[in-house]
C-alpha cells in the first residue's frame, strides 16, 4: 500500500528533478535557510555536446540559473554540495549581474580576473563547513591577497572588508600594449578580436571563447592597440585560479531593467541576511559579508520622482476671490467685524515649464544617450509639460522650444543632438539663457568640467554620466547616469 502510494509520487517529482537535487537536499537538510536558498534559482541539466563545451566547468550560472554538465555527476556528493552552494551564493551575492555594471563603468573588465575574485569571496564565505567539500583548486580570499597585493590578512576580517569591485580594482592593474602594437580595427572582449566562427556563437560559447582569449567582453575604448597585458598583481591572481574552471557566464542580453535589477538586488541582500540569521551557526555564510549586493536606486526612477514633483501643476493664487474659510468666518464674526483677506485659488493652470541644457563639449555614448532621452521624453509628455532645449558649450548654440504634445515619434528628439567633444564648458550663459524662459526644474547633461557664476532660483539636476571620481555640483543635485 505504502509502495503504491510513492510510486506515483515519484513519478510527479521526477518532472522537477536535476543533477543536483541530492546535493540541494543536503544543504536544506544541514542548513534550512541559508541551504534553502538553492530554491530560489533555476536549474538546468545540460544535454547536448555543443552545451558541454560551452560550460567545461562542471556548474556555472549566468544569475539567474545553475547549468550543470555530466563532469558534476562523476564528482562524490560533499564536492556537489559545494559547486551548488558556491554558485547559489554568486547568484545570491548577484556577481554577473555587478560585472556587468562594472563593464559599463570601467569599460575594459576582465572576466577571468573578475571571476578569480569573485571565487575568492565566495570560497572563503563557505570554508568553515564540514558538510561540504570545495574543490582542491578553490582560490581562497586570503590567498589571493597575500599573493596578489601582498597583504597578509585573516579571512573574517577579508570578508568584512573586501567587496568584489574593490578587490578586482585593486588586482587589476594590466597595462596597454607599447603603441607599436596595433590591431587595426575596433575589437570586442578587451581588444580580442572575434574569431571567424563567433558569429551564430551562443552567449556563453562566446564568453567562454573571450576567456579562454584573456578578454573581458568589453568594447575596447582605444581600438588602435591591442590586449592589454598584465601586471604583476593581475599575473598573480590569474595563476591562482589558473585551475579553476570559469563559471560566471554574465549575458547582457539577459540583463533586466535598472528598477527591476535593483528590485532584485534589494531581495536578495534580505533573504541572505533572513536566512544568515535563521541558520545561526550553521549558515553558509561565514560572517556577514562586506559583498553583500547594494539596493542602488535607479537613476531613472530618481530623475521621474525629482521631475514630478519639481513640474507637479499648483493651483495658482487668485487675489480676486476669497478662500472658502474666509466666507465661512465672515459670516460668523457677523457684518461690522472685517477679517484679514484670504486670496483664494485660480481654476486655471500654468502649462509647468521644463529646460534640459546640453553641454555638447563633452562626449556621451550613444546607449546612455538614448535612455536620457526616452527618459525626458517620456516624462515631458506624461506631465504635459513644455520643453525648452537649450544647447552649448561656453556659449548658447542652439534654443528649441517644445509645446505639451510635440514630443512624438518622427518629430525633432533629443537623441539628434551631435557631440563635438574636447571643447570648453562655460555654464554661466547657459544658465541665465535658461532662467530667461521662467522653468520649474532644469536639467543640466554634462560632464560638470566648467565655471557656473550663475545660481538661479529654480531647481537644477545635473545629469552626469558615472565616472569613478564622482564630480562636486556648485549647486543643485548631482544625478548619476550609469
Amino acid at each position: 500500500m505504502a509502495e503504491r502510494v510513492a510510486e506515483p509520487a515519484g513519478a510527479g517529482l521526477a518532472l522537477f528533478e536535476h543533477r543536483g537535487t541530492p546535493a540541494v537536499q543536503r544543504m536544506v537538510e544541514f542548513a534550512p535557510s541559508t541551504g534553502g536558498l538553492a530554491l530560489w534559482v533555476r536549474h538546468h541539466d545540460l544535454q547536448d555536446e555543443h552545451d558541454l563545451a560551452a560550460e567545461p566547468a562542471p556548474v556555472a550560472t549566468d544569475g539567474h540559473t545553475l547549468f550543470y554538465s555530466a563532469a558534476f555527476e562523476a564528482l562524490t556528493v560533499a564536492q556537489q554540495v559545494g559547486l551548488v552552494a558556491h554558485e547559489v551564493l554568486h547568484i545570491a551575492l548577484r556577481h554577473p549581474q555587478r560585472y556587468l555594471d562594472l563593464q559599463q563603468l570601467l569599460g575594459d573588465v576582465d572576466l577571468r580576473l573578475f571571476n578569480v575574485c569573485a571565487d575568492a569571496i565566495v570560497n572563503s564565505t563557505l570554508g568553515h563547513l564540514n558538510w561540504l567539500k570545495l574543490m582542491p583548486s578553490a582560490v581562497q580570499l586570503d590567498r589571493l591577497l597575500e599573493s596578489a597585493l601582498g597583504t597578509v590578512q585573516g579571512i573574517d576580517k577579508s570578508l568584512l572588508e573586501w567587496d568584489v569591485e574593490r578587490l578586482y580594482r585593486a588586482i587589476d592593474d594590466r597595462q596597454s600594449p607599447p603603441a607599436g602594437a596595433r590591431s587595426g580595427k575596433r575589437q570586442q572582449g578587451g581588444g580580442n578580436q572575434s574569431s571567424p566562427g563567433a558569429k551564430g556563437r551562443s552567449p556563453a560559447s562566446q564568453a567562454s571563447a573571450d576567456q579562454a582569449a584573456g578578454g573581458s567582453g568589453a568594447v575596447d575604448d582605444q581600438p588602435q592597440h591591442g590586449p592589454r597585458q598584465d601586471g604583476p598583481r593581475a599575473a598573480a591572481a590569474r595563476a591562482l585560479g589558473a585551475h579553476t574552471p570559469p563559471d560566471l557566464r554574465p549575458d547582457a542580453a539577459m540583463a533586466s531593467a535598472p528598477e527591476a535589477e535593483a528590485e532584485m538586488a534589494r531581495e536578495w541582500s534580505e533573504r541572505l541576511l533572513r536566512a544568515h540569521a535563521g541558520d545561526g551557526a550553521f549558515s553558509m555564510l561565514r560572517t556577514l559579508l562586506a559583498d553583500l549586493p547594494r539596493t542602488r536606486t535607479p537613476w531613472e526612477q530618481v530623475l521621474r520622482t525629482q521631475l514630478a514633483r519639481g513640474l507637479a501643476t499648483k493651483p495658482e493664487i487668485s487675489w480676486s476671490r476669497p478662500t472658502r474659510s474666509y466666507i465661512a468666518n465672515q459670516g460668523r464674526c457677523g457684518a461690522h467685524r472685517r477679517l484679514p483677506w484670504e486670496p483664494g485659488h485660480g481654476a486655471t493652470r500654468r502649462v509647468p515649464r521644463l529646460v534640459v541644457v546640453v553641454d555638447v563639449s563633452g562626449s556621451i555614448e550613444d546607449t546612455l544617450m538614448a535612455r536620457f532621452a526616452s527618459e525626458i521624453e517620456a516624462i515631458a509628455r506624461r506631465l504635459e509639460a513644455a520643453l525648452v532645449l537649450v544647447i552649448g558649450d561656453d556659449r548658447v548654440r542652439r534654443v528649441e522650444h517644445l509645446a505639451p504634445g510635440t514630443l512624438k515619434p518622427g518629430r525633432f528628439s533629443l537623441r539628434d543632438i551631435e557631440f563635438h567633444g574636447g571643447g570648453g564648458t562655460n555654464f554661466t550663459p547657459l544658465l541665465e539663457e535658461a532662467d530667461r524662459h521662467r522653468p520649474d526644474i532644469a536639467v543640466v547633461l554634462t560632464d560638470l568640467d566648467g565655471p557656473a557664476r550663475f545660481r538661479p532660483r529654480w531647481p537644477v539636476l545635473w545629469a552626469v554620466p558615472d565616472t569613478q571620481a564622482p564630480p562636486v555640483a556648485p549647486f543643485g543635485r548631482v544625478l548619476s547616469l550609469r
